[in-house]
């Protein structure tokens, strides 16, 4: 195979996503079971010996087939819906071992939390703090609350990836949170057992994440002056992957620091990382149907656009681009664009890759991520086929959509 990019390693099931397109058409996603579990057990590894429980964050991918791997590798979850919460249920993930986090919960997405008895709520808000506390009562039981600070502490390459800017709808401001953790340890039906913060979204500098930490600290030994002793400390996830091939962040010193910082107060320290773990174990595959020429640059129609993957019209995110080729060919400058009616209907603009013609098909690399989570049926187009790959083998993980599903439930 000749690499557009992202050339190497990531190449080297070429032939088998060609063999896989035959069979199932595309657009699809292909899941590497078997690197994902490698980057579960490095990120691991770098906690030895350390009190601590990582949560994988499901927004990031919530297929079946990886949240069952999730389950066997002993891992936690971090939810934000009700939906998320059920899939990991589905997936037999412990309910002990997931956190729910999220700033808009429904009052039915709360009493399913604490009548499974997950491991804390997350509460974002003072009223919430109300709405868990109504739930637990209702249910006679006791709900486990850890409280979101908004650390002041901005993080994430795209605005839309910051989550711990002042100005931020997550989490409580710091008088806030001491309030809502003063009310939690006056209620007997709550028992607040966490402190969780969160600063944003693909860090490839974890520089912002271990200020946050040191305030987050500093709070927590407050609350402990006051007599609220807690357990969890919840550094959030937001680990970034290099898309452009540059340099990863170094997670061993990440981790070691948050440790520490976790040692200090006598916290278990809660990780809650997604995109880190599931981003390199997926691939994109879509077709090109067209190729024509405008403005003096090449553009690639493909038959997979922005409904599936929405990241490069939503952040400019710039994934790896492999043209799957049997031999070289001359290099252009191309668009490779989407199927939709909308000009941001694209995949990678001004890219230099081999010629592409039609039925070429085409691997979106570190596509494990935010990928099918974040598709759509605009234009009515179906949701597209998952696959998964496990030592030498694949198979289908979910159905491609049909027309049906696009009328199911809806009356004329």
């Amino acid at each position: 195979m000749i690499a557009g990019q992202g050339a190497g390693e990531r190449c080297r099931s070429g032939h088998r996503l060609a063999t896989i397109a035959a069979e199932v058409g595309t657009p699809f996603y292909a899941y590497d079971l078997d690197r994902f579990r490698e980057r579960i057990r490095a990120f691991e590894a770098g906690l030895p010996d350390v009190p601590h429980l990582t949560c994988y964050a499901v927004k990031a991918n919530d297929a079946l087939a990886l949240l069952a791997i999730v389950a066997a590798e002993g891992l936690g979850a971090d939810v934000v819906s009700g939906g998320e919460l059920a899939k990991c249920g589905k997936a037999g993930i412990t309910p002990a071992s997931i956190v729910f986090s999220g700033v808009g919960k429904r009052d039915d997405e709360i009493r399913a939390a604490v009548e499974a008895e997950i491991r804390s709520v997350n509460v974002e808000s003072l009223e919430e703090l109300d709405e868990v506390s109504a739930a637990a009562r209702q249910l006679g039981r006791v709900a486990p609350i850890s409280v979101r600070v908004n650390p002041d502490v901005a993080g994430g390459g795209h605005e839309y990836l910051a989550t711990g800017g002042a100005a931020s709808k997550f989490g409580l401001e710091r008088a806030d949170a001491r309030e809502a953790f003063r009310r939690a340890a006056t209620d007997d039906a709550l028992d607040p057992v966490g402190l969780s913060f969160h600063v944003g979204s693909q860090l490839l500098d974890t520089e912002p994440v271990l200020m946050a930490a040191e305030r987050a600290a500093e709070l927590w030994r407050e609350l402990a002056d006051a007599g609220i002793r807690l357990r969890d400390f919840d550094a959030g996830g937001g680990l970034g992957i290099a898309y452009d091939g540059g340099a990863e962040p170094d997670v061993q010193a990440y981790t070691a620091r948050l440790a520490e910082l976790a040692g200090s107060v006598e916290a278990t320290l809660i990780l809650e990382p997604g995109r880190h773990l599931v981003g390199p174990a997926g691939t994109f595959v879509t077709r090109v149907l067209h190729v024509k020429r405008a403005g003096g640059r090449t553009i690639a129609v493909c038959d997979g656009g922005s409904n599936d993957l929405l990241r490069p019209a939503l952040y400019g995110a710039e994934h790896p681009i492999t043209v799957l080729v049997e031999r070289e060919r001359e290099r252009a400058l191309v668009d490779l664009v989407g199927p939709l009616c909308e000009s941001s209907d694209f995949l990678a603009l001004d890219r230099t890759l081999p010629l592409p013609r039609r039925g070429d098909l085409i691997a979106v690399e570190l596509a494990g991520a935010y990928g099918r989570v974040m598709s759509s049926t605009y234009n009515a187009r179906p949701l597209c086929a998952e696959v998964v790959l496990e030592q030498g083998s694949w198979r289908v993980s979910r159905e491609r959509g049909t027309y049906d599903d696009l009328i199911r439930n809806e009356r004329p």
